[in-house]
Order: structure tokens, then C-alpha cells, then sequence
């Protein structure tokens, strides 16, 4: 708890809708990167390894090993960058820190999967049956006619 005009000043800068996730998790983080004046959704994916700060000072860290060689980057949680957190896995974890994992390659960094509590799981259906719902909504793309060489 802080002082309660830092609480004030901060409270406009914080994210309306709370991200419930925790370290352990495998998630796809989408950014979004300004290219010129064009703006698009960029997806980082990989497992949560550290969350640190409160209020507005909050972020996560996010690792992922690509050809080879290990990538983290560290997300403010109220960013407006960020669009979307999408929760693939939820890791069982004993620690608060993963940071071990970066001493580990292969098959040694996966982590157990835990059960959610109900209502984690709760929101994930929900936020599945938006998806869906979203999908239904859409026409479906017309394929096009491969033509015969003949």
C-alpha cells in the first residue's frame, strides 16, 4: 500500500481489466508495434519466469529459447502496448523466481502442468466462448479453384 495520492495519480494509468496470470504460465503476449504509421499485433510466446513492482511499476518477465539461444523481455502489465495475454499452460510452480531455468536446456525447462482453480477456469471458458462466438460471426473465406493443367 502506498500513499494514498500516489494511489490517485496512479489510477488512471492502471488496466481496467486485471491480467490473472502467474509465473509458471506459457503465454502469448500480443504487442503492439508502430512499423512507420502502420500499427500491428505482434506475438512474443514463452514461459512467465519472474512478475515484480505493484501498481503501475508492475511487470513480468517472459523467456523463450529460439534457435537455440534464450530471448526475455520484460512487459509493464498496464502498458497499452500490450493488446491481449493469452494463457496457453498453466505451470506448477514452487518458486516466485524461475531464473534457474536459464542454466537449463531441452527437456530439463518444462515445467508440471497444474489443475486451474475454478475460477481461473471459469474465465478461460468464458473467454473461449467469445472466440467462438466472434468466429460464428464471420464468413467463411471462398477457397479458390486450382486449375487443372491439362
Amino acid at each position: 500500500m502506498q500513499h494514498p495520492l500516489l494511489d490517485a495519480a496512479e489510477q488512471p494509468s492502471l488496466r481496467e481489466k486485471k491480467l490473472n496470470f502467474a509465473v509458471g504460465d506459457t503465454v502469448d503476449v500480443h504487442c503492439r508495434i508502430l512499423e512507420g504509421n502502420k500499427e500491428r499485433i505482434q506475438i512474443f510466446n514463452g514461459t512467465i519466469i519472474a512478475r515484480r513492482g505493484s501498481g503501475t511499476r508492475e511487470s513480468f518477465t517472459v523467456r523463450r529459447v529460439v534457435s537455440g539461444e534464450g530471448v526475455e523481455r520484460t512487459f509493464p502489465v498496464h502498458s497499452p502496448k500490450i493488446a491481449e495475454l493469452v494463457i496457453k499452460r498453466h505451470g506448477h510452480v514452487r518458486r516466485a523466481k524461475l531464473f534457474y531455468l536459464r542454466d537449463r536446456i531441452g527437456k530439463a525447462v518444462r515445467l508440471r502442468e497444474r489443475q486451474p482453480k475454478p475460477w481461473e477456469a471459469e474465465a478461460a471458458e468464458a473467454t473461449a466462448h467469445k472466440k467462438t462466438v466472434k468466429r460464428a460471426g464471420k464468413k467463411p473465406k471462398k477457397k479458390k479453384k486450382a486449375e487443372s493443367a491439362g
